[in-house]
């Protein structure tokens, strides 16, 4: 028995004092990931924000000043006004040289992740794409905001640290 309660405690220890996604306030790494992906049967433009909830909600909190809580379904329609307005603020996407005003469609938790999805719609397949990714920049000093950009079978990526906030991708 003695031998079987070091292996979990070894365990516990590595999983939840290592794990990056381990939801302290304290876990060691401040990273949110944006995919765009170009619908050809919906023509439009679909994006995914993904970031840290405890981060996230940290953020709406400082800078909303009220109480915060993704998970609470009571709140939902009230945290959807908060989000929608931060992302719109935060991320902004510019196509062929034209800004864009992704739709915000709306935001579910999975697990220690809350999903920001929005869309841009009537879109045609682009050449360039151009975001301006400034996502929790604001609260972490070592935020990094990962992009993956797909247009008809083609995948482009690329990594922000701030403060460096923009990348350009062309196709």
């Amino acid at each position: 028995m003695h031998l079987f309660s070091s292996k979990a405690t070894l365990f516990i220890i590595l999983f939840f004092g290592l794990n990056p996604f381990n939801t302290s306030d304290l876990h060691p790494l401040h990273v949110s990931t944006t995919e765009i992906s170009y619908n050809s049967k919906q023509k439009s433009v679909e994006i995914v924000c993904k970031l840290f909830t405890d981060d996230f909600e940290n953020a709406l909190r400082k800078q909303n000043q009220t109480k915060i809580d993704l998970s609470a379904s009571v709140l939902h329609n009230e945290m959807d006004v908060i989000i929608k307005k931060y992302i719109q603020n935060h991320l902004q996407i510019t196509i062929n040289g034209k800004k864009q005003a992704p739709k915000y469609i709306g935001f579910e938790i999975d697990r220690e992740v809350v999903n920001v999805y929005l869309e841009i719609e009537s879109a045609k397949p682009f050449e360039k794409i151009k975001i301006d990714n400034k996502i929790l920049c604001d609260f972490f000093e070592d935020q990094m905001n990962i992009v993956h950009v797909e247009l008809l079978g083609k995948r482009i990526s690329g990594r922000l640290n701030n403060p460096d906030t923009q990348l350009e991708f062309k196709f």
